[in-house]
């Protein structure tokens, strides 16, 4: 063997498979196999290192630096953008622009502003020399050890014409984190007992700066490339998208939605579309980079001492705020479960007004060690309830005692509990307490389960209030004479009520189940038990060993399913609703296939063929379970016209997505 020849030809083949699988997104062999290449490259080099060469694949693992990151000096000022946050605000910058150049076309070329962390990449006669962060501006922080361990930054340009290839080039760039891999990240460090980073951003920065590159390597950075400071000599650029379209062939990533512009009109367009879209995309961002198309026309606007004329941002809403805790208050859950929520000082974060968020559990109170007056952090993402992520400010520290465990039920009174000692969970014991009743009824109510319409929060605490609704049975039990006693109720309303009422009696016996509320039973634990056991009758008999049996079914859904319907005040409330003429029957469905057996279907989009009420239907009729959103562990989604999120996340998370065509032959091959 030629030592050598063998070197570089594993390199070779190497870098073939990172180009298919970072730039094309495309790759032809299994991680396990990459594995195996990239070890016999490390054992070949440690042992013929006078053979290894500066771009080989093995560099992009790290090392650790001996001494402190140095400094450098950009050769042109890394500006900052100046930003708008409006529509009209925007408009007023295009004014200025076509003002600074009279009677001439100006086209715009639009980007995302991703939400990660600048930096300026060197190559010389195609190799890359030096990374930089941005710094003041004028200098930054030498971080090439650590870019080079990402993998969709080239360690030497590609170009099949070697005269492309710029002597000197020095490229701007946004480092940056994917949500999906900053979530690992963080999970990983809370099991080690490590500070958590607040957001992707942070990440990134913190990962770029370490001395030791070898930890960056495992945090799966990423890296647009979106301007440059310095072309010298081997290729002419006269346009913003002709600069991207030949990074694409130099081998950067450059962000697929950028695209250009003909009017401000259009400009305004793509930033309201992605300020709507923003949480369907895989990375953080958080505005719009506007620049003037012809960078003849950037050289004759000019810059302020600050930032460029021929380019601007514009500004989504905030995701991350700053506020004040008011209080901490104990919420009490239809199972009992005890959880703390922070009352904020009202801020808009996100394009809403928040002023409650939750602090789920007591263990998460003392890890953040917030309390009340303290400034904190909070975010939020899309329709995720607000969370706060750390205290910025702590404040009244000797006036203000730590945040305590609460020793009995806000509610009634009863001492809490903790089941088992290593739960994280404080509950209320006692099945009778009031708060527990009504996040019950409300849940049993709900669409999910028995879809009652018209019972919601408002009526059910004043049901309970007039103690006209002890349990759930009693809703079967209401007369229209009570319903008249509510406030805002009148014929037609509290006729329509009874009539949703009656209606639900008829609902499956999944959707009973799953509103009974059982700890742990959602629906499609529900869906499952219900179809495997067929009645109610089964399931009350059923010990937990039966239950583990069916699959899908672990051992707390079954000690739990067990438990409950061994309470006698279970069985008593079972009774009521037989008396009062809710149908539990339901036939086992015959399992055509095995295509179908105990596999979720999520539908999204409007269907030509059938309602999705009726595909859903026909799916359960041949043992699946439909479910309203999706997960890891969704088989199928059917998607019609004008998907929305689902589609996006299952795109996202890999899952097998369908159209209604296809749907439509896998059913008919059945």
């Amino acid at each position: 063997m030629n030592p050598k020849s063998e070197i570089e030809k594993l390199s070779k083949l190497i870098e073939d498979h990172n180009y298919r699988y970072y730039i094309l997104d495309d790759p032809k062999i299994s991680d396990k196999e990459y594995d195996d290449l990239l070890k016999q490259l490390i054992d070949l080099e440690k042992k013929y290192p006078e053979f290894r060469k500066d771009d080989s694949p093995t560099q992009r693992i790290g090392a650790k630096l001996p001494n402190a990151i140095g400094t450098v000096v950009h050769k042109r000022k890394m500006y900052s953008l100046d930003n708008t946050y409006s529509i009209e605000e925007l408009k007023e910058w295009e004014k200025r622009v076509v003002k600074n150049l009279p009677d001439e076309r100006v086209e715009y070329f639009v980007e995302l502003k991703i939400d990660g962390v600048s930096a300026a990449l060197t190559y010389e006669n195609g190799w890359f020399i030096l990374g930089a962060t941005r710094g003041d501006g004028v200098q930054g922080e030498n971080v090439t050890h650590t870019l080079k361990t990402i993998q969709t930054i080239p360690l030497k340009l590609l170009d099949s014409k070697q005269e492309m290839i710029p002597d000197l080039i020095e490229v701007r760039a946004e480092i940056y984190m994917n949500r999906k891999d900053f979530e690992v990240l963080n999970q990983e460090r809370k099991k080690n007992e490590e500070m958590i980073f607040a957001n992707p951003r942070n990440a990134t920065s913190g990962s770029i700066k370490l001395l030791d590159s070898r930890i960056t390597a495992k945090r799966k950075l990423k890296c647009f490339i979106h301007s440059f400071g310095v072309l010298e000599g081997g290729v002419s650029i006269k346009t913003q998208a002709e600069f991207l379209e030949r990074c694409r062939k130099w081998g950067f990533i450059v962000d697929e939605n950028s695209c250009l512009c003909k009017s401000i009109e259009e400009v305004a367009q793509y930033c309201l579309k992605f300020q709507n879209k923003r949480d369907k995309i895989p990375y953080e961002i958080d505005g719009v980079v506007i620049k003037v198309n012809s960078l003849a026309q950037q050289e004759r606007l000019g810059s302020t001492l600050k930032s460029p004329r021929w380019a601007v941002a514009y500004k989504f809403p905030a995701h991350q705020v700053t506020t004040t805790v008011l209080d901490i208050q104990v919420q009490v859950g239809r199972t009992g479960i005890l959880t703390p929520v922070a009352n904020l000082e009202p801020v808009e974060c996100g394009g809403v007004t928040i002023s409650r968020s939750t602090l789920h559990n007591f263990d998460e109170v003392q890890r953040l060690g917030v309390k009340k007056g303290d400034r904190v952090l909070v975010e939020r993402a899309g329709d995720v309830i607000p969370k706060i992520i750390k205290v910025v400010d702590s404040r009244n520290k000797k006036n203000i005692k730590p945040f305590a465990i609460p020793k009995n039920c806000p509610e009634c009174g009863a001492a809490v509990i903790k089941e088992k000692q290593e739960d994280v969970a404080y509950i209320c014991p006692n099945p009778g307490c009031p708060k527990q009743l009504e996040r019950r009824l409300l849940h049993f109510a709900s669409r999910g389960a028995m879809d009652i319409e018209g019972l919601g929060e408002s009526v059910v605490k004043q049901l309970l209030e007039k103690k006209y609704v002890k349990d759930l049975a009693d809703i079967y039990y209401l007369s229209k004479e009570q319903l008249l006693e509510l406030d805002l109720f009148a014929d037609k309303k509290a006729e329509k009520l009874l009539e949703a009422i009656k209606e639900s009696k008829a609902k499956s016996l999944a959707r009973f189940l799953f509103g009974l509320g059982i700890a742990n039973v959602g629906v499609k634990a529900a869906s499952v038990i219900a179809r495997e056991l067929g009645s109610l009758d089964a399931i009350m008999c059923a010990d937990k060993g039966q239950l583990e049996q069916i699959h899908e079914i672990g051992q707390v859904i079954a000690m739990e399913i067990e438990k409950t319907f061994q309470l006698n005040q279970t069985k008593t409330l079972i009774e009521k609703f037989k008396k009062a003429g809710l149908r539990f029957s339901q036939e086992k469905q015959i399992v055509v296939s095995d295509k179908f057996r105990n596999k979720t279907f999520v539908f999204t989009g409007e269907l030509q063929r059938l309602s999705r009420a009726e595909a859903a239907k026909k799916v359960e009729s041949l043992g699946a379970t439909v479910t309203s959103s999706v997960s890891k562990k969704t088989d199928f989604v059917v998607a019609g016209g004008s998907p929305g999120s689902k589609y996006e996340k299952a795109v996202s998370l890999g899952v097998k997505i369908l159209t209604e065509k296809q749907f439509q032959e896998m059913i008919n091959e059945e």
